[in-house]
């Protein structure tokens, strides 16, 4: 089989390499899954950066989100068993972490279901509690982690404020249902959004950038807000100033999406459930910008290590739906 290995952290442009390689075995509890479209992360290009926090032995293959067949032809979503992840021919997954495609999506879109939508989910659900009639807002917002964001909290009755770079991401944030855009290249974040909601500010923040965005975070969160941290794409983590938070009445929220998986894996079906039933009736479906072969995978790592994507890039196998 083809698969892209790689052999030296840097980046992924100059890192990866495809080469033929004998399909990896199963371990216990595991199952060889054909993949139909492997979905790029940042996560990816963390990987291969040696960044990440899970590093796993060179030479691996990254991709850590599919949408694959078990060879009893079932179409599931799974997070690879790294070293042996999804941008490659076969992949290896936990059999008992395996969801049921939506056959509502098709395999690049089901690929794109899994990290991004869980953690927005979790995110606004579980974590921040997100209800109808509050005002969230979204950085990155035409981004793969953003757009999901917005997508759940549209479905959940909220006003979105989606803060992007540039009059490109901003027509993407549109078209994804945002019903203030606000390009921080030309616009005063805080400003708008104060703008936006009376002075008020928003009740939910979701912030996967950290860095600046983090810092007008908590100058635009309302009384008795939330933030949630999600990741630091900027490659900025912030040092949150606690007083600011203890006189402005806001809580500050983690969220580390993989820890469900084992601390609370009933919870993470029962979201993949919830995701389905909102992808069936149409409330969200993953916004896959491009669709590349599986010799394009390296590129389009780097293109989103750059971020110079929208939506999500998704490495589809030939023959796949």
């Amino acid at each position: 089989m083809q698969a892209w290995h790689v052999h030296e952290n840097g980046e992924p442009s100059e890192v990866m390499r495809l080469r033929d390689v004998a399909p990896p075995t199963p371990g216990e509890g595991q199952v060889l899954l054909r993949v139909r479209a492997a979905n790029v992360n940042f996560p990816d290009a963390l990987l291969c950066r040696g960044q990440y926090q899970v590093r796993p032995p060179l030479p691996f293959t990254p991709g850590v989100e599919v949408c694959g067949e078990t060879p009893d032809g079932r179409r599931v979503i799974a997070n690879p068993a790294l070293p042996y992840g999804g941008f490659a021919e076969y992949a290896v997954a936990d059999a008992a972490a395996l969801l049921p495609a939506p056959g509502s999506l098709d395999d690049a879109e089901a690929a794109a279901l899994h990290i991004g939508y869980q953690t927005g989910w979790f995110g606004l659900h579980r974590r921040a509690g997100l209800r109808a009639g509050e005002t969230l807002l979204v950085h990155a917002a035409a981004g793969g982690v953003g757009s999901a964001a917005v997508q759940l909290g549209k479905a959940a009755g909220a006003t979105v404020i989606g803060v992007v770079g540039g009059p490109g991401k901003a027509a993407v944030a549109r078209e994804l249902g945002c019903d203030v855009v606000i390009d921080r290249h030309g616009e005063d974040v805080v400003a708008a959004v104060k703008e936006a909601t009376g002075g008020r500010g928003a009740d939910v923040v979701y912030d996967p950038v950290g860095g600046e965005a983090y810092t007008q975070s908590a100058k635009a969160v309302a009384f008795e807000g939330r933030i949630v941290v999600v990741g630091f794409a900027s490659g900025t983590i912030p040092s949150p100033a606690l007083n600011h938070a203890l006189v402005k009445n806001y809580a500050i929220l983690g969220l580390h999406w993989g820890l469900y998986n084992t601390k609370d894996p009933e919870l993470v079906r029962h979201c993949h459930e919830q995701l389905t039933e909102l992808a069936a009736r149409g409330a969200i479906r993953p916004l896959v910008s491009e669709r590349v072969p599986l010799d394009g995978a390296a590129a389009a790592v780097q293109k989103v290590a750059d971020g110079r994507t929208t939506g999500r890039i998704a490495v589809v196998m030939e023959g796949s739906a």
